[in-house]
């Protein structure tokens, strides 16, 4: 006999906590992601996105403004968040969750203008990497709109990615198996880490032979393997 299926005693607000929750709560300190499961399961379904004061979030969550400003940073940090911060505590806060972190299909934007030069460079230069999904999604574009409403300058997410793309290939090259990289928020640490410390000018043009090298051998090296399984299938027949 199959079990009786189980059935919610209240469905207003049930949020579809699935695989990335798990891995927010994996990623996350104990704060953040108790910031995190409010705005998720607070955040308009079809949009993913709420806004809210810092004194709001403080009430909501019995923390000080000073923590919420904390655990805001970390979410945007490790790309679970899209933040439009607010000019004064007094205003509202526009949170969205990103797309890897979100369960719901959003519902298409009502924005319609065309992404700046800066968006369209960093997309341009995302599909130059080599080591990616191939997609610029959606929520990539927002999240270089993010990084434009920020002030960061192209130069250094550029960096940032060439950096991200190497440290990826070598990885792959020394025999770690990993996907390739999904969203631009992949390169969001790297972001933080060379504003912190940025590359000399001259380091930029060493990544950029660096990447077309790592590329070229990772390419030999999986023509390579797919012709020896080829040579192996042939010999067993």
């Amino acid at each position: 006999m199959n079990p009786p299926v189980a059935k919610l005693k209240n469905i207003g607000g049930w949020f579809a906590a699935g695989d990335p929750f798990r891995r927010a709560l994996c990623l996350l300190p104990n704060g953040s992601f108790k910031m995190f499961a409010y705005l998720s399961m607070q955040a308009d379904r079809r949009t993913g996105r709420l806004e809210a004061t810092q004194l709001e979030l403080a009430a909501a969550l019995n923390k000080s403004r000073r923590a919420i400003g904390i655990y805001t940073a970390d979410l945007r940090q490790k790309g679970l968040c899209l933040i439009d911060r607010a000019k004064n505590k007094y205003s509202k806060t526009t949170y969205e969750i990103c797309d890897e972190y979100w369960p719901y299909h959003r519902e298409p934007s009502a924005e319609k203008e065309a992404p700046s030069a800066y968006v369209m460079s960093i997309r341009q230069s995302f599909f130059t990497l080599g080591c990616t999904n191939g997609r610029f999604s959606p929520g990539d574009i927002r999240k270089a709109q993010d990084f434009e409403r920020r002030g960061i300058p192209f130069e250094t997410v550029r960096d940032a990615m060439l950096t991200g793309a190497c440290r990826k290939y070598v990885s792959w090259l020394d025999g770690h198996e990993s996907t390739p990289i999904g969203s631009l928020s992949y390169f969001e640490p790297l972001v933080a880490e060379i504003q912190h410390q940025p590359l000399p000018p001259e380091y930029r043009d060493y990544l950029n032979m660096q990447l077309k090298k790592l590329d070229l051998i990772w390419k030999q090296r999986q023509w390579m393997k797919k012709r020896v399984e080829a040579l192996a299938q042939k010999s067993t027949f």
